[in-house]
């Protein structure tokens, strides 16, 4: 199957993701999709702070400075979420130095499905994107410039069922549904601050055809 993610290690409280609408089981796990996502209290830091793969060497301690454990578990058994989450549509990893970002994901053995510039806040930015098993791997950075430091997991995007009913659920802690960039779906970003939740995390709706 190649490399897979198994788990993301968030520095939050599991009562921030439960408030807003994750299931969160006595061990502070939530399964979205075939993903776990390990919630480990702020003493570890803001937003995602590691992950765990599935298909690289044994030896693998980081990817382009991500702190990477390696994992031969199972998928996670999806679970119910109030909000309507069913999995997670993408990984955006930022990217200080994109070549050399782009070059540590290619020693893993992935190469880019599609590449597109773009802008971030008004800054042109470019988009790798790779396929993870069922999760798309959104790499982000200048396309012009690169920086010294380590690369950061630095954002959610769940798909949930009904977006007009995640939005109802979420009531004002979630900004307003409007059209995603790709071409049919919708999209809404929860306002994690207000929650207590340090990642930042959008809501879309499925992909036409799935639905």
């Amino acid at each position: 199957m190649g490399v897979t993610i198994d788990e993301l290690v968030i520095a939050d409280a599991p009562d921030a993701w439960a408030a807003a609408g994750f299931a969160v089981d006595d061990a502070a796990v939530c399964q979205v999709g075939s993903v776990r996502l390990r919630l480990v209290g702020g003493d570890r830091g803001k937003g995602i702070v590691g992950w765990s793969l599935r298909g690289v060497p044994l030896d693998l301690t980081d990817v382009d400075g991500v702190p990477t454990a390696v994992s031969d578990g199972p998928p996670a058994e999806p679970q119910e979420h109030a909000n309507g989450v069913t999995h997670i549509d993408h990984v955006v990893v930022l990217s200080p130095d994109l070549p050399r970002t782009l070059a540590a994901l290619s020693g893993l053995g992935l190469e880019p499905r599609r590449v597109r510039d773009g802008e971030l806040g008004g800054v042109p930015m470019r988009q790798a994107f790779f396929r993870l098993g069922d999760v798309i791997l959104e790499v982000v950075g200048a396309p012009d410039s690169a920086s010294e430091g380590p690369s950061s997991l630095w954002g959610l995007t769940h798909t949930v069922a009904d977006i007009d009913a995640t939005a109802a659920f979420l009531g004002d802690r979630t900004g307003p549904v409007k059209d995603a960039v790709q071409p049919g779906r919708r999209i809404t970003t929860l306002r994690n601050r207000e929650i207590g939740i340090s990642v930042r995390t959008a809501l879309i709706s499925p992909h036409p055809i799935n639905r």
